[in-house]
């Protein structure tokens, strides 16, 4: 293997780059429009244009891929995670262009890649799985029939999917038509498959996964298990190996399971059998996921090996380089995913252009996964995961304090980030102790922080005399002074939309920020363009800052606090509104429902249409009663952020 093309985008690539660049192999990336300066393109030794942006276009169009590896010379193909790493059609279609698909016989994922049909096959060489509907008969009258016979609650999934899309929990008879009709859109669309399973429910149980790898020479072997419980929309956010608190004799009894799964479809190569475990531990087969998961550095931590250069040996037929009594596990490692959305507004996917970002220091058992760059564009074509921070410590609590610390000092602007939820898990006392399950982040909703914090009066202090100690650059605005008196004690205030500090300057280098009724005396030690150090009430105070426009970004003590320049005393602006009456679009993306007609009258918070946007479906409705007067756009419409997509009239009185 000389020359590998990697058949997929962001952090994924980045990774593989790494191991193919230590072992000598060329690694050949792809792009579409999208992602023309994007990072995986930067760090590959060579990469080639593909396609237009949509990824049916692109990292889904399977003939232009292979025809792509063909006219680079590539002489092997690592299809990473998500898009065709799990498509049997790809992996047959690699072989037949004379390329070393890397990963399993197309037959595996053939037999793995319906979670129906394996779950039938895992029954029968004695695999538990749990009770459900995987049938043929796909008519919405059978499937309400099957719900009724698994009884509720229930979880309807995309046969052919992963990844959590697609998925919806059905609680009553009256919730399954329109959630079968979703379940179906969403898995078309993502997979171009819309059958469906539907299996009993478990609010509590657990996510427990078991890496598994196998060679073409008939060794599989088990690399320990990991937790993945901790979930937004049956996504995992949190993983960790080994899964806490499992009983000895489930975690042996589980891995021989998922060995004995992986046998029976004949699999090569690295794979993850997922089992839910309930409170009693019992484990119930979910799917194999029939490629590497994103999850896959916490087993590297904890067992030293390079599943990448694995994958890499074993697609050219050599043996697996240890045995099952070689591997050992050491230490503890938990990964967060760090995602582009926002988590206080039901996970609303977010994009743009990140305008500054600070990954956290290199330190030791500290790992960063990243497809991303300050400068980079967050695409409303692909996945929002922005990349993955995993620590590695010799006790649990010492990975999550590391996990936590690099969290803090994490900085990103641009776009909304799942980091304040992160944080807020790993502070969780319920999962410090290990007390994790799918249900974790419902159950604990009002012990977790789903948003950043807002500013509080410190930040306004500080971000005021950190605006009054500008030196220099006197047209930038940050700089405006106008404020200070002359004969008088000097003095301005710093209005921000978050509250106001008063700040008056008597010794070289020292302030009196008054904000409300609290001072905060301060003397500044350094001031830089991103770096306030300022000593207050003896004690040394530090906080990075970023600028952009009129708004001001504080980084501080794991914090990310941002404040909106109004004016100072002698510079009022007045900041402007939406119309009222008038439905806009929070994200780009498709109109995939449309739940209204013009005339009809409807309450508030009544469905008006569905989004789809980054492989989620956002719902807007109505935010005051009224008449349906217009709709804009229509079915498979594509809507840019901000437009108006419905316009309401006030009922006559």
């Amino acid at each position: 293997m000389r020359r590998l093309l990697i058949a997929n985008r962001g952090e994924i690539v980045c990774r593989i780059v790494r191991s193919a660049r230590r072992l000598g192999v060329t690694s050949i990336a792809m792009y579409s429009d999208a992602d023309r300066t994007a990072m995986h393109v930067r760090e590959a030794d060579e990469a080639y244009y593909l396609a237009a942006a949509p990824a049916a276009e692109s990292y889904l169009n399977i003939g232009r891929i292979i025809a792509l590896a063909k006219r680079v010379g590539a002489d092997a193909i690592h299809p990473g995670y998500g898009f065709l790493s799990e498509n049997a059609e790809f992996a047959q279609a690699c072989l037949d262009a004379g390329l070393t698909f890397v990963g399993p016989p197309a037959a595996a994922i053939k037999s793995m890649g319906s979670k129906s049909a394996s779950k039938a096959a895992m029954a029968a060489v004695g695999v538990p799985v749990a009770p459900g509907y995987h049938g043929a008969d796909q008519s919405t009258q059978r499937l309400i029939e099957e719900a009724a016979r698994v009884g509720y609650p229930l979880i309807i999934k995309a046969s052919a999917g992963g990844g959590g899309k697609g998925m919806q929990v059905v609680n009553s008879a009256a919730e399954v038509p329109s959630a079968v009709e979703s379940a179906q859109r969403l898995a078309r669309t993502a997979f171009g498959d819309d059958r469906l399973l539907m299996e009993r429910y478990f609010p509590k149980a657990r996510h427990v996964e078991v890496q598994i790898f196998a060679d073409a020479h008939g060794h599989t072997l088990s690399l320990f298990d990991r937790d993945c419980s901790v979930q937004r929309r049956h996504q995992k956010i949190i993983e960790e190996a080994p899964a806490p608190g499992l009983r000895d004799e489930v975690r042996a009894s589980m891995a021989q399971a998922a060995v004995r799964s992986a046998q029976a479809v004949g699999y090569i190569g690295a794979g993850t059998v997922e089992f839910l475990v309930d409170e009693a531990q019992n484990f119930y087969f979910m799917e194999m996921n029939t490629r590497l998961q994103v999850e896959h550095p916490v087993t590297e931590c904890i067992t030293g090996i390079d599943l990448v250069e694995w994958q890499l040996a074993v697609a050219q037929g050599e043996h697996l380089p240890r045995t099952q009594a070689d591997i050992k596990q050491r230490g503890v490692a938990v990964e967060a995913r760090l995602y582009a959305e926002d988590p206080a507004h039901d996970y609303l996917p977010s994009v743009g252009r990140i305008v500054h970002l600070r990954w956290p220091q290199s330190v030791p058992g500290l790992r960063l996964d990243t497809g991303l760059e300050a400068g980079d564009e967050v695409s409303v074509y692909y996945d929002p995961m922005l990349g993955k921070i995993i620590a590695w410590g010799e006790s649990r609590a010492a990975a999550i304090d590391l996990l936590q610390r690099a969290l803090g000092e994490l900085e990103i602007v641009g776009v909304a980030t799942n980091r304040a939820l992160l944080s807020s898990v790993l502070a969780d006392e319920e999962f410090r102790r290990g007390a994790v399950g799918t249900d974790f982040l419902t159950a604990r909703r009002t012990q977790l922080r789903f948003g950043e914090l807002s500013a509080e009066g410190a930040d306004i202090a500080l971000a005021a005399v950190w605006c009054a100690a500008e030196r220099g650059e006197h047209n930038a605005l940050w700089a405006d002074s106008r404020g200070w008196r002359l004969a008088a004690l000097p003095s301005t205030v710093w209005r921000f939309a978050q509250g106001s500090a008063a700040v008056q300057f008597s010794l070289p280098d020292t302030y009196l920020a008054w904000v409300g009724e609290q001072d905060y005396p301060m003397r500044v030690l350094s001031r830089s363009a991103q770096l306030l150090r300022v000593e207050c009430r003896d004690r040394i105070e530090e906080v990075r800052l970023f600028a952009a426009d009129r708004a001001l970004h504080l980084f501080r003590g794991g914090r990310h606090a941002m404040l909106t320049l109004q004016s100072t005393d002698d510079a009022l602006q007045v900041a402007g509104g939406i119309e009222q009456g008038s439905l806009l679009t929070p994200l780009p993306g498709t109109i995939v429902a449309v739940h209204v007609e013009p005339g009809q009258q409807v309450a508030r918070g009544a469905p008006l249409v569905t989004v789809e946007a980054m492989k989620m479906e956002h719902t807007l409705t109505a935010p005051h009663e009224g008449v349906v007067s217009r709709i804009v756009f229509g079915l498979s419409d594509r809507v840019q952020a901000g437009a108006i997509l419905v316009e309401l009239s006030p009922l006559e009185k």
